[in-house]
Parts: structure tokens; C-alpha cells; sequence
């Protein structure tokens, strides 16, 4: 039985997307390899072309600090005003690149698909500010940067359980952006997002009483930023989302 959505796009999309699950990497939405290349880049840069003292003031640049936001505004430089976005673009190691990198190809192509390049990026910095103050709220007057692209992948699974995810199981990367979009209480209705949802906030709770992921240490990991990506994408993907018919 052939399980791919039932609004049929013409021949050539079905063709498009036939050779995009043969060449998957080259393939990605040019937006995304855009945004791999500029977190390698940046990485590239802080660590190896960088002083000592030119790294401190790289981080406190574009890093999220928390306590930023416990002195008047005013009073201070404007990092607080982009430090919510650009620390997404910051990461601390090769391991970090690489583990965002692999989930914003898994869930960032079908989301890209559906919405567009416009609303990815203008998604991208709305998750990232979601994220960022999700983590300030829970941690407030933290003076540890935050960085990292992990908040704005969450968000991308938020969204794609949206509509990537069919009745029949699994999830389809390739044909994903092609269902209808669920409504919030349908989408809890599908037994795979059910799964997938309870088992990602089961590793994330895990990370927050201390039990580290492989490779990690859960004291570096900002759960809460997490959360409250996924939380963003999964609520508020619906105002992205370029198609409009009922919910289902």
C-alpha cells in the first residue's frame, strides 16, 4: 500500500523528492547547508584564529547570559538585544556541531520544505528567543553563556510532529511536509508523536536530575532551553505554516 500523503503533488515534485531520498545530504533545502556552514565557520573562527582575550570578548558578545537581564537595559551595551539569536550560532566543540547538525538535517528539511526559507529563518530566530528566555525563566541571574543551536532544533521537532509524522507510523522525512498539519490534540492522537514526544522529554528530565547523554556531561547541557524550543515549535508552528485547511 503506498503510504505517502493523499494530496498528490504533480510528477516532477514525486521526482524531486525520489532523488532527494537517494542523495539525502546533498540534497538538504540549500538553507540548511547554509547554516551548517556558517555554525562550522564560526566554530573555525573562535577557535583557531582567535587570542585568548579576543575569545572572552567573542563569547560575552554573542553568548545568552541570563543576569544580562537583572541590570536596566539601558545602562549597559546592546548585546542583550542579539545575544537571544546569536547564541545559536556558537557552539563549544566539534561533538556539539556535529549532534545539532545530524537533527537539523533529520527534522529541519522537512520543515523547510513545507514553509519556506522566508519563515525558516524568521522560525529560527523566534525559536531561539523562545528557547533562550524558557532557560533564563528557569535559571534567572545565571551568569553561565548559554550557546548553541540545541533550543532551535528542538523547535524543529516540536514542528514536525506536527505533520511529518503519519497515521500508519514513523516518521517521513522525505514526504513528511506533504501531510496535513494536525491540531494541537489531534497530533496526540498519532501513537508515534505520542512515543517520540514522551521519550524525548524522558531524556531531557534525565539531563536536568544529572544523568548524562553519551559523550556529555548533563551540568553543560541546557535542558530547559530544550524544552522550551520543542514547546515553541510544537504550539505555535501553525503560524508558519503556509498551507491552510482545517486541522485534523
Amino acid at each position: 500500500m503506498d503510504d505517502r500523503p493523499d494530496m498528490a503533488p504533480d510528477n516532477n515534485a514525486f521526482s524531486e523528492n525520489e532523488e532527494s531520498q537517494r542523495q539525502p545530504v546533498f540534497n538538504m533545502p540549500g538553507i540548511l547547508l547554509a547554516s551548517m556552514a556558517l555554525l562550522a565557520g564560526l566554530y573555525v573562527v573562535q577557535e583557531y584564529l582567535l587570542s585568548e582575550r579576543t575569545y572572552g570578548w567573542f563569547i560575552y558578545t554573542l553568548a545568552f547570559i541570563p543576569i544580562r537581564y537583572q541590570f536596566p537595559l539601558l545602562e549597559q551595551g546592546y548585546e542583550w538585544l542579539w545575544t537571544p539569536v546569536t547564541y545559536s550560532f556558537v557552539h563549544g566543540s566539534v561533538e556539539h556541531i556535529a549532534f545539532n547538525a545530524l537533527w537539523l538535517a533529520a527534522f529541519g528539511t522537512p520543515v523547510v520544505r513545507r514553509i519556506g526559507t522566508l519563515r525558516f529563518l524568521v522560525f529560527w530566530v523566534l525559536a531561539a528567543a523562545a528557547s533562550a528566555f524558557f532557560h533564563a525563566g528557569l535559571d534567572w541571574g545565571s551568569q553561565v553563556p548559554l550557546i548553541g543551536a540545541s533550543g532551535v532544533v528542538s523547535a524543529l521537532m516540536g514542528a514536525a510532529c506536527r505533520f511529518a509524522f503519519p497515521d500508519g507510523g514513523g516518521y517521513d522525512r522525505t514526504y513528511g511536509h506533504l501531510y496535513p498539519r494536525q491540531s494541537i490534540l489531534g497530533a496526540f492522537s498519532n501513537r508515534t508523536v505520542v512515543m517520540f514526544t514522551a521519550m524525548w522529554f524522558l531524556g531531557n528530565i534525565l539531563v536536568a536530575v544529572g544523568l548524562p547523554l553519551i559523550g556529555s556531561d548533563a551540568g553543560d547541557i541546557a535542558w530547559d532551553a530544550h524544552i522550551g524550543g520543542f514547546l515553541f515549535g510544537f504550539l505555535l508552528f501553525g503560524l508558519f505554516d503556509p498551507i491552510r485547511y482545517r486541522e485534523v
